[in-house]
């Protein structure tokens, strides 16, 4: 079955517009639906993310990579989070991420994860085949908490 990631996106307006809201509102609202993910088997991860200040870019422009603090773009270009979801087909991704308790002015993006089969043609290569070694030891590292 097909993985895909759901990427929270929000403008400005999205942004001053939940200051006024309830904020354990907000909580119990993701939180529902983050159950909901759980129950129905879907849910593979998810996370939400700081604040964009508290980050920083490692911009590989130059044989120099250059690390600067902050954002590396507008708002609407930020995600503020994400949730990874493994379900049947692209048209139930969409029936999940049209639940998402989101509000005007965010948008999630959906994209596919790519597994073996995007990579079939380099089926030999030594990384290829050393993925899905490391995808048992992190589901094992998972595991042991």
């Amino acid at each position: 079955m097909p993985k895909y990631m759901l990427i929270m996106r929000s403008t400005q307006e999205a942004l001053d517009a939940s200051k006024d809201l309830d904020f354990e509102a907000i909580i119990n609202a993701m939180g529902a639906y983050n159950e909901s993910l759980m129950q129905a088997g879907v849910m593979v991860g998810g996370e939400g993310l700081s604040d964009p200040s508290e980050g920083f870019v490692v911009d590989f422009s130059s044989d120099d990579k250059v690390v600067t603090d902050g954002p590396y773009g507008e708002v609407h270009e930020l995600f503020n989070g994400f949730w990874m979801i493994q379900v049947a087909d692209k048209d139930e991704a969409i029936e999940w991420a049209r639940r998402c308790p989101l509000g005007p002015g965010t948008k999630l993006e959906v994209r596919r994860i790519t597994d073996e089969s995007d990579f079939a043609d380099f089926a030999d290569n030594e990384y290829i085949q050393k993925e899905e070694g490391w995808r048992d030891e992190l589901a094992h590292k998972a595991e042991q908490g």
